[in-house]
Order: structure tokens, then sequence, then C-alpha cells
């Protein structure tokens, strides 16, 4: 299996960060609209906007994003945003995506979190007015930051359920606001009508990930902590719950510190549900094809696995049931060639 072969796949995302994924071109427009000054090389550029090779942990991962903060700080830049992730992943034959990002990041010159989820989903959109693509956005609460502000976004997020909108997310400094900190503001969400995904398991803890799916969220972002939980695994199978797998930006996180520590391996003997994705195209310089090449060389992964890990994926996506039928047929008619 090579990685053309890898990239005529389709393929479905869940987990990727609008911020994390700007490709190095859409960063140099942006800085330009605020008269930023950016190196002139490419290499010099990448080296801003991607996680340190020496990360030391989760939030040593993250700042990069302080980099990105200040061009998405208005609707025409945020609206420019989504649809160049959406550019790149219909590029790689991405059938289907979920583009999370935070409102309250880019609230820093007045916008209102409506305007910043607008103004994403107009990029979206437009993105699929030109490309093969079905792209759909998530909104993130940041565990950091007061509940209030959360809950006022997630308040504000709600009447967009429908309209290119689909759920909401937890991100951020998961070690010290684990999900019990956060369970008020989860709930207030889910009484939205929100459907919800959430980090969880990115800082060695197992119990984040068990909370999670006692509150009632059954898909979660990375899961990296289960690897050495079989009975948190088991509950999480039972629960139906679905992982959002995340290679490359774990082993940077150190969430994973090898391989051996990755959770794909105890997941697939429970017979979990799975899916593979980028988390940060652009902080982790990584692509969904890359994703799909390394769990191949370093799992085994077939492609009949990774067409069941897309089949759970649409199964699991905030999408309607109607577009849900749709996908699946559509991806058993991309691997038929293949298998």
């Amino acid at each position: 299996m090579d990685e053309h072969t890898l990239h005529q796949l389709g393929k479905v995302e869940l987990h990727c960060h609008l911020d994390g994924s700007l490709s190095l071109e859409m960063i140099r427009k942006l800085a330009a609209r605020i008269n930023l000054t950016l190196p002139a090389s490419d290499e010099a550029l990448r080296q801003l906007v991607t996680a340190p090779p020496d990360a030391t942990d989760l939030m040593d991962y993250l700042k990069p994003f302080d980099f990105i903060r200040p061009l998405l700080q208005t609707k025409e830049a945020l609206s420019m945003a989504a649809y160049d992730v959406v550019a790149q992943a219909a590029a790689e034959n991405v059938r289907y995506i979920e583009v999370r990002f935070a409102p309250i990041l880019s609230m820093d010159e007045g916008l209102s979190a409506a305007d910043t989820i607008q103004a994403v989903i107009d990029g979206l959109h437009r993105g699929m007015a030109q490309f093969d693509i079905i792209a759909r956005a998530l909104v993130c609460g940041m565990r950091q930051f007061p509940a209030a502000s959360n809950d006022a976004m997630f308040k504000q997020a709600a009447p967009l359920l429908g309209h290119g909108l689909v759920g909401g997310d937890f991100a951020g400094n998961e070690a010290d606001f684990p999900p019990a900190v956060l369970q008020t503001s989860i709930q207030k969400a889910q009484r939205l009508g929100i459907p919800l995904t959430l980090h969880a398991g990115e800082c060695h803890c197992a119990e984040n990930i068990y909370l999670a799916l006692q509150f009632g969220i059954q898909r979660i972002g990375h899961a990296t902590a289960l690897t050495h939980e079989p009975k948190v695994i088991q509950a999480f199978v039972e629960r139906g719950a679905t992982a959002e797998l995340c290679l490359t930006s774990n082993l940077q996180t150190r969430a994973a510190t090898s391989l051996a520590d990755f959770p794909y391996q105890a997941l697939r003997a429970a017979e979990a549900k799975v899916t593979i994705n980028t988390d940060n195209r652009t902080v982790s310089n990584t692509t969904l094809t890359r994703e799909y090449w390394l769990f191949a060389q370093n799992f085994g992964v077939t492609i009949a696995d990774l067409l069941q890990f897309n089949h759970d994926a649409v199964t699991a996506a905030f999408c309607t049931e109607a577009q849900k039928a749709v996908l699946h047929q559509r991806l058993d008619a991309d691997y038929r060639p293949y298998l």
C-alpha cells in the first residue's frame, strides 16, 4: 500500500482544528491583511507555525497557536481560513469534514461568538460550492476560560445548528481543567441540543475519558490514555463510543511516548470504533493521507480496515441521517476498486 493509493481513497475527518491547519499561503495572505511581517522563506515560516520537534507536552505543542490567533480576528479572515482548510481536505479526497474552532479566540477585536461562527460557516459553504466535499463546523469551548464565557458562546451557537454548525467540543488545558470541572457547562450545552465531542485522555488520565462517557459523550478526541486501561476500554465499547485518533500529534505532545503507548491496537483488539484524523495539519505538518500511511506502516492497517474506520466516522458524525446514508454509499464505491 503506497501513499498514492491512499491519496486516492475517499476519506472522512472528524477532528481537524481550523487555526492549526492553515496553509502557509493562507497564513501569508492573512498576515498581509494586518501588516504583519513574516519570514521570506516558507521554511522559516513553517518553523513558526509547526510544533517544536522537542515539544515537552501538550502546552508546549500549543505555542504556535499564539502566533495564528491575531490573524483570525475578522469575519473575512475566518471565512478565508475555513475555505482554505476545505480546499486542502478536498485535494486529498476527503468526502466529509468537521472543522472545529474556538470562537472565543477570535473575539479579541469585537466580534461576537455568533459573528465568528457564521463567518466560518460562510467559508465552509464557499469551499463546498467549489469542491466535491461536505464541510461542517464544530465550536470549541476553551477549558481554561471562565465557564460563563463558554456558556455564552454555546448559547449564541445553538441557533446555528443545522445551518452549517453541527456540534461542539471542549479543548485546551485538560490537565488542569478535567471533565469534572466542565460538568455544568457540558450539561448546559447538551440542554441546548448541541451534540458534543470532547478532548479527553491527552494528559495521561483515563479517568477523564471515563467521566466523559458518564456525561453522555460518545465521541472522544484523542482518547490516548486508554492504552493500558482495559476496564475503561470495556466501558468505551459498551457505550458505543468512537475514538478520534490523532497519531502524529499524540507523539508530538507526548500524550503517547511511543507507538506502544498509542491506543490503536488496544482499541482494535476490543473492537472499539476508531477514526483517523490530522488534528492540526500545519502545526503537526501532516495530511490525512500521511496519517493513513503511518497507520499502515506502523500497525499493518489494510484498505479494508480504512474503509471500516471511515464508515465508523460517518456513523459518529454529527451530520444528518440522510447525509450519512449518501456518504456510506460513496465510501463503498470509492473503496471497491481497491478491495
